[in-house]
């Protein structure tokens, strides 16, 4: 498992498994998001399977399940409010990480600028330069 902290309270990480869970509650995570759709996997790794483990193991699980044309506005806020609304920090998955990365650099357009999102998100090893003009957009319609 691969957990790359973007800040404190947010982590993203490619597909987790049902062993993961336990790792993940040692880590001090509280809650899990799933950001993969469950056309992507087989049914061992779905979010009902990954759910149940998550909840089992006493931790809060969600899912949003994201692709490049639900990456909406309502979708970006959904998730903003999903890991402020938990009891401590987050875990965010889908297949590599980026998307989970992605939809967080689009929640923090208006609170921080372009360049400080993406060196957050380079920091945990995804190079998202290429959504600059879209955050750079964003911004400007403030």
């Amino acid at each position: 498992m691969d957990i790359r902290q973007i800040t404190p309270r947010y982590h993203v990480s490619p597909q987790i498994s049902v062993e993961d869970v336990p790792a993940l509650r040692e880590a001090g995570i509280t809650r899990v998001i799933c950001n993969r759709p469950d056309g992507e996997v087989p049914s061992s790794h779905q979010a009902d399977a990954i759910g149940q483990a998550v909840r089992d193991a006493g931790l809060e699980f969600e899912q949003l399940p994201l692709t490049h044309t639900t990456m909406t506005p309502e979708n970006v806020a959904r998730q903003l409010e999903m890991v402020e609304a938990a009891g401590g920090p987050v875990l965010a998955y889908c297949a590599s990480g980026t998307r989970c990365s992605v939809i967080w650099s689009l929640g923090q357009v208006g609170q921080q600028t372009t360049d400080e999102i993406l060196s957050t998100v380079a920091r945990a090893g995804y190079d998202l330069e290429g959504l600059r003009p879209t955050l750079d957009a964003l911004a400007s319609k403030g």
